[in-house]
């Protein structure tokens, strides 16, 4: 059978080529049996693609790109037990073993054994154990029975299939920052950054009770677009520093949690910062905002090599964080790729049961295949949009 997928060719470049067709084996070529073969159903641009694209990272030319990825099983391994052909799955963006002792503690975003150079695999992403890429009209998912969410009843999941497409990667993800920065019922939070993860950070913090919510960008019409789903916002691109325009929403300077969803490409703030990149700025704004044995959630991305980076530091990934602050206020630090599947089941469920509309916060926009290149360009260009490709035109 046929095959496509968006490939990138070089820093600010990606196109749909003509790829093989998904075989039942590894990245190195052993052949396996717990595997299945999805036809892509639904998959996303994601900001962290963009970083790739940017060429800020070391990713190879030639990289089938896609790691958010909803599918139909079309085929499947001797070993697959628990799912069936025309099953529709959830992918998590982990490719994971469900058989080490991450795995096995739910730390799936470092499993030990899906990619022979570090800890963690992943889709279509750099140094992430070469797993081909979602963004294609077929795609291969190993350790299929561990790995997949199967979405009960078809039609009812198809009928909100732009929320669950969100699943993959962006929901759990904005939901794991403000789980793990302490979001509970009654909570100020401040969440930095406006695009797609902020947005799902702000709306999962108001799933778990949050009694206010703050967003914060440079980014102007992404800020109308937070504000018009009934967040409260601060403008960074404005000279009023930050806690000032806390204390004008809250009547104190300080905020009871903080989630970054930004990571290492961010800028500085005020007129003049907010056109030049400064790594370090949304860490140590949110140090100084959080209060005393607060805990600030850190789902945006920060990389080990970055070669457009700022400084000779920060290509390495090394900030000048004021890590001396965050000490001296007791604050509590969660890092990391979210283990998708310690949180997609239940949020699948608020999904279907209207608790969560997690389309028309991230502002869910269904393009073609051959359509992804332009949405690589307008999502880089800062709309607030959430891309969904919809290879073989099942639901646009």
């Amino acid at each position: 059978m046929n095959n496509r997928g968006v490939v990138y060719l070089g820093e600010g470049k990606v196109e749909i080529r003509s790829i093989d067709y998904p075989k039942m084996q590894d990245p190195r070529g052993k052949k396996i049996e717990h595997g299945v073969i999805l036809k892509v159903v639904s998959t996303n641009i994601c900001g962290s693609d963009q970083h790739m694209v940017r060429g800020r990272t070391t990713a190879q030319v030639g990289l089938v790109l896609g790691h958010e990825i909803t599918g139909e099983v079309i085929e499947k391994g001797s070993d697959v037990e628990n799912l069936n052909i025309g099953d529709l799955v959830s992918v998590p963006f982990n490719v994971a073993c469900g058989r080490c002792r991450s795995c096995k503690e739910q730390h799936t975003g470092v499993c030990l054994t899906v990619n022979p150079a570090r800890a963690g695999g992943a889709y279509g992403y750099v140094d992430m154990g070469d797993w081909t890429g979602g963004q294609a009209e077929y795609v291969l998912v190993p350790y299929a029975d561990f790995n997949l969410l199967k979405l009960p009843d078809r039609d009812k999941a198809m009928e909100k299939i732009r929320d669950l497409t969100c699943l993959s990667d962006i929901l759990p993800t904005g939901y794991h920052g403000a789980v793990t920065a302490g979001v509970g019922p009654g909570s100020s939070v401040y969440i930095a950054g406006a695009g797609p993860v902020g947005l799902a950070a702000a709306a999962s913090a108001r799933l778990l009770g949050a009694a206010v919510v703050i967003v914060g960008d440079v980014n102007p019409v992404r800020l109308a677009h937070a504000k018009a789903q009934g967040f409260e916002i601060v403008d960074l691109s404005q000279d009023t520093p930050l806690h000032e325009q806390i204390a004008a929403l809250l009547g104190e300077p300080e905020v009871d949690c903080a989630v970054d969803a930004v990571g290492f490409e961010a800028r500085g703030h005020g007129h003049a910062g907010a056109k030049a990149e400064a790594p370090a700025t949304v860490l140590n704004s949110l140090m100084g905002v959080v209060r005393v044995a607060g805990k600030i959630g850190i789902p945006g991305l920060y990389v080990t090599e970055d070669p457009g980076a700022v400084d000779a530091a920060a290509k390495l990934g090394s900030l000048s964080i004021r890590f001396g602050l965050g000490w001296a206020k007791s604050h509590s630090f969660h890092t990391g790729q979210t283990p998708v599947m310690k949180y997609n089941r239940a949020l699948m469920q608020a999904i279907m049961w209207d608790r969560i509309n997690i389309a028309e916060v991230v502002g869910v926009q269904v393009i073609g295949l051959d359509e992804a290149p332009r949405g690589y360009g307008e999502f880089d260009a800062g709309v607030p949009k959430k891309f969904v490709i919809d290879p073989h035109r099942l639901f646009s």
